[in-house]
């Protein structure tokens, strides 16, 4: 009987996971959030699942991390279930920058003076501001059960050493957020605003819950393990697209050809990603290359791709 192809993944994914961790020792841990640096600079995991349930892992899958700029796909799904499209995209743009992730340049050069997408962190700021609550507490509890449910964990917390850690040292998202206020594009008041950024930011998952929210996205926003349709199929299609176009930060053109499937990093070394209509995929390397993927996930992410031809393009 010939292997299926989970069969097949399970069979090679060690050995990839092992080759692709020799590319741990080319890239750093992010430092600029003084807690990060604390991360183990050699660990890589990937889980995957299909929506039969079938899950495959290898690697160091059992660590946990926190969500940083993967959370920002979700907090973009939910202040669109909440307020629609056209208040959202007055707010933000649906375009890539070419600029870093962090980088104000273009909030005063280009006009209108909105961020150019949701998935950098102005955009991402402007979006917290979005997401419908009396308070700034009530408006992360949201966000954070919204991730319970697409995970299918109920125990998903934040990490509260990251949350300090990234508030205590968010001089620049301080800066940008204050001129986007400025500017009339942020709602509310900025410390509050930016205290929901910082929350979604530091929830802290498994390689298993990231995996869980990719095949949602996956499979146009129904759970296939249970047949709950939990996002609108429209709202999941903007997503996977500013995945594509912007979710590799300055980097997603290369990985768009390298690898041809959405994916979301964040500076934890976190990648989620998927095969639509089969596959989600969470995968954790602390290692991060200059443009702040994970080295190590990176490659690891071709190499599958390559093999298995899960290229969309």
């Amino acid at each position: 009987m010939s292997l299926t192809e989970i069969d097949r993944i399970h069979a090679l994914l060690p050995h990839w996971v092992e080759s692709s961790r020799q590319q741990c020792s080319y890239g750093k841990v992010a430092s600029y959030i003084p807690e990060l640096s604390k991360s183990p600079i050699g660990a890589l995991g990937i889980h995957i699942i299909d929506a039969s349930g079938h899950s495959v892992s290898a690697g160091d899958t059992e660590i946990s991390f926190t969500m940083q700029s993967i959370s920002k796909v979700f907090t973009l799904i939910l202040a669109l279930m909440d307020i629609g499209e056209e208040a959202v995209f007055d707010k933000v743009g649906m375009e890539p920058t070419g600029d870093n992730f962090n980088s104000m340049l273009k909030l005063e050069l280009v006009q209108p003076g909105i961020p150019f997408n949701p998935l950098i962190n102005a955009g991402a700021i402007a979006i917290s501001s979005l997401i419908a609550g009396a308070s700034s507490t009530e408006k992360s509890c949201r966000v954070l059960d919204f991730l319970r449910l697409l995970s299918n964990n109920d125990s998903l917390s934040y990490d509260l050493d990251v949350y300090r850690s990234e508030s205590d040292t968010a001089n620049l998202n301080r800066s940008m957020a204050y001129f986007l206020k400025d500017n009339g594009v942020l709602e509310g008041a900025v410390e509050d605003v930016l205290d929901v950024y910082f929350r979604h930011c530091s929830i802290s998952v498994t390689c298993a819950d990231l995996a869980q929210m990719a095949l949602v996205l996956a499979h146009n926003g129904k759970n296939p393990l249970t047949g709950e349709q939990l996002i609108p199929r429209r709202y999941v299609q903007i997503a996977k697209t500013f995945m594509i176009t912007c979710g590799m930060y300055n980097a997603s053109g290369e990985f768009a050809i390298q690898v041809g499937l959405p994916a979301k990093s964040g500076v934890s070394g976190g990648i989620l990603t998927l095969v639509p209509g089969r596959y989600g995929i969470g995968l954790v390397g602390p290692s991060l290359n200059r443009k702040g993927n994970s080295i190590a996930g990176v490659a690891l992410l071709e190499s599958l791709s390559r093999e298995f031809d899960w290229s969309l393009f």
